[in-house]
């Protein structure tokens, strides 16, 4: 869908984010005692301590050589010894000192045992290796330890064998229990259409023998296809909510691993639980990372581990009784990328396009989502949607919540209409620059160039209105001109596409007429331009030369070109060069009529371009009053924060 919403010197901002769906409780696994993580460190500690207590224990004794010994024997300094059968020697000196020595095997020791009988020494005999418990622990401790580490990291390596691996097959889906999911249809603004086709999914968890009764067979899975964040996940939340039934919810991700089989063991467990919680709902996010297209025909190779997954869910889902009440929903934005084993009747009986909100339904989300914030008089929720053409609902949250960030620093609780515009900007544009660091010559090119994008939007009579002009920096952009349409439009005349065509290229045409060259400013015009002249061109059957053909592209629009259409195009380079022509010629007449249109208005452009640059930012019913010559209302000065 063509959105022509912002023409400026520069590239415009971020595209959608999804909004994300509300999480389920979250699952604790069971927790080991917290002794067991101080275990080795108290080990290791033990072992430390004892070694160091026999290291003290025999490093404080002094060791005597034997000539030594019998000297202090003889000199009657020794009170007591202690001798084993091996010759080793401990005693006490006479003031307490303890000692060890060693008695040489080859000598005579009846010498020595009448030298300690005359100096009246307490002799006593010890067995080698009778020693205490405690230095027979100390001694063999370090053995001790070892092995207990040996046995410990054993059995931690079999709890993980056992357990561990299992529990990788095992489904890691979310259950939310029957009374749990608060979400209802009323919580989702718009949609009444995608509501009206979900309803039956409720219906028949309800109420099955209604069916049974008829015939008729309930849905066993339904897809939900659009762009990211237009509320895929919370539709299946109101689904579960309204049904009250278990919802296990399980992304496509979470099915693969790095080990073949492993995928398929989760789909095993995953409707086993959907089973046992019958009936209930199954909803699998993002389903295309597991139900992408199997190799074949010109693809070489595949992935083992995702295709069995996709082929356990295909059997899971072509061989579940029906009668048990179990129900598939899936979301996904790349439905081209599906196999088509899965979408057939009998799986995926139903394929839900949740598209871009229309202008009613992004006042409803508007609405929704400002519940609870206190707004200004001056907001109108209504003229925010209009200008907001292709925001998703993801988008418009991000967008009130930009407002009252905005709100916030400027230390109001109270949120107003030009918080809500600066927002806007925000997300489209990027961050305002506070100060604005432009040259004199280049604010007046800036100005120039965008009073060129408002005259012609205001001159053409197929173009949108201006709303806003402003040569204020933002982001990459160093100036816009916004415009608001007066409604929604699904349908694009040859005349509307001329006109828009025009007004992207009275930024350049204004430079040309004033300075007689052109600048850099004008690149995205001149890329956004060219997009629309080939789509015209290629897609439209707008081109005279061409005919009526159409080469459209494959890939869904809100996916954009991806780089296989523009390699593998279904047609000629003769017809290229035809395309590439009629491109340039849509593009050059633009170009001049524009000229011609701002010569014919050159006092109108000076008037806007000094405007803007003594105001930085000039209404849309300004630029309407300067076009139909009207007297001017006076404004007030706007103070020019930051200046240099």
């Amino acid at each position: 869908m063509l959105v022509p919403v912002l023409h400026a010197a520069g590239k415009s901002g971020p595209g959608p984010v999804r909004r994300p769906s509300k999480p389920g409780p979250p699952t604790s696994a069971p927790q080991s005692p917290g002794w067991r993580r101080w275990l080795l460190p108290a080990v290791l500690a033990v072992t430390v301590l004892s070694l160091l207590l026999t290291h003290s224990r025999t490093g404080t004794e002094p060791r005597y050589a034997y000539s030594d010994f019998a000297g202090r024997v003889d000199a009657g300094q020794v009170k007591t010894v202690d001798i084993t059968d091996k010759g080793a020697i401990t005693g006490t000196l006479k003031d307490g000192t303890r000692f060890t020595t060693q008695i040489p095997t080859a000598l005579d020791n009846s010498q020595l045992t009448r030298q300690l009988q005359t100096q009246h020494v307490a002799i006593t005999a010890t067995q080698s290796g009778g020693g205490s418990i405690l230095s027979t622990l100390f001694v063999f401790l370090p053995l001790i330890v070892i092995a207990a580490l040996f046995l410990w990291s054993g059995r931690a390596v079999s709890r993980t064998m056992t357990g561990g691996l299992s529990a990788i097959g095992r489904s890691r889906a979310k259950i939310i229990e029957a009374e749990r999911p608060s979400t209802r249809f009323i919580d989702v603004a718009g949609y009444e259409g995608v509501k009206q086709e979900v309803s039956e999914v409720v219906d028949f968890l309800r109420s099955p023998e209604r069916y049974a009764a008829a015939g008729a067979k309930g849905p066993r899975g339904v897809i939900m296809v659009g762009p990211p964040g237009t509320g895929k996940t919370l539709l299946a939340r109101a689904v579960a909510g309204e049904a009250e039934v278990p919802f296990l919810s399980v992304t496509g991700s979470a099915f693969v691993e790095m080990f073949v089989g492993v995928g398929a063991s989760r789909v095993r467990d995953l409707f086993d639980d959907a089973r046992k919680r019958a009936p209930s709902i199954i909803f699998i996010d993002e389903i295309d990372a597991v139900g992408g297209r199997r190799g074949g025909g010109s693809r070489l190779g595949g992935n083992d581990e995702r295709e069995q997954t996709l082929n356990q869910l295909l059997a899971e889902m072509d061989g579940f009784d029906q009668g048990t009440g179990i129900v598939v929903l899936a979301a996904t934005n790349r439905p081209d990328a599906l196999d088509p084993a899965l979408l057939r009747p009998g799986r995926f009986d139903r394929q839900v396009t949740v598209p871009l909100p229309s202008q009613a339904e992004r006042a409803a989300i508007l609405a929704v989502h400002v519940h609870g914030k206190t707004l200004a008089p001056d907001v109108d929720l209504d003229r925010i949607a209009r200008g907001t053409p292709g925001f998703s609902g993801a988008d418009l949250a991000n967008l009130v919540n930009e407002a009252a960030i905005n709100a916030v620093r400027a230390e109001r609780a109270t949120i107003s209409a030009q918080d809500l515009d600066t927002a806007r900007d925000r997300v489209l544009l990027g961050r305002r620059e506070s100060s604005n660091a432009l040259l004199p010559e280049e604010r007046r090119s800036v100005a120039v160039h965008e009073s060129g994008h408002a005259l012609m939007a205001a001159l053409c009579a197929h173009a949108d209105p201006v709303a806003k002009v402003t040569i204020l920096p933002a982001g990459v952009t160093l100036g816009a001109t916004e415009q608001l349409p007066e409604a929604e439009r699904h349908l694009y005349s040859e005349s509307y596409l001329t006109d828009l065509l025009t007004v992207k290229l009275g930024g350049r045409a204004a430079e040309l007429v004033v300075f007689g060259e052109g600048s850099t400013g004008a690149a995205n015009d001149l890329a956004n331009a060219t997009a629309l002249a080939t789509r015209m061109v290629r897609e439209f059957g707008l081109s005279s030369e061409l005919g009526p053909v159409g080469y459209a592209i494959t890939t869904p629009q809100h996916l954009g070109e991806s780089p296989e259409d523009l390699l593998r195009r279904p047609y000629s380079e003769q017809t290229q060069r035809t395309v590439d022509q009629e491109v340039a010629r849509l593009l050059r007449e633009a170009e001049a009529r524009a000229v011609g249109l701002l010569r014919g208005h050159r006092r109108e452009l000076e008037e806007l371009a000094g405007l803007l640059v003594e105001q930085e930012t000039v209404d849309g019913k300004v630029v309407l009053g300067i076009v139909n010559g009207s007297p001017r209302p006076a404004q007030p000065r706007r103070p020019q924060e930051g200046r240099r």
